[in-house]
């Protein structure tokens, strides 16, 4: 049974820093492209980063370039978000995914996560 557990999820003020963890198990880690994805109230589902394994590189949505990171820990089939000068709109539920990521618009997903929910104050 594969299973996308995510934590470090919680409140924080805005410039603040959290590091959203995501324990990946059932599934062979690197065979998959790994992402983080978040839903703020009311919206859609956004891509946030990912990390692409054949070419080595990460992949950033423009609005959490320069403040986001992801990396991975392989030998612990865990991705982590470090999520650095929060602002109010990062509000959401940030939810970790397994499949194939080529751009920040071009990506399909074969296991969610549930989420864990970041709420940043003003």
């Amino acid at each position: 049974q594969v299973q996308l557990v995510e934590s470090g999820g919680g409140l924080a003020q805005a410039g603040g820093s959290l590091r959203l963890s995501c324990v990946v198990s059932g599934l062979h880690f690197s065979g998959y492209d790994m992402a983080w994805f978040r839903q703020a109230p009311g919206k859609e589902r956004e891509f946030v980063a990912g990390i692409r394994w054949n070419v080595f590189r990460t992949v950033y949505a423009d609005s959490v370039k320069g403040r986001f990171t992801i990396s991975s820990d392989n030998a612990k089939n865990t991705v982590f978000l470090q999520m650095n000068s929060l602002k109010p709109e990062d509000t959401a539920v940030y939810s970790c995914a397994a499949g194939r990521i080529t751009t920040v618009q071009n990506w399909s997903i074969n296991y969610w996560g549930r989420g864990t929910l970041v709420t940043v104050s003003s």
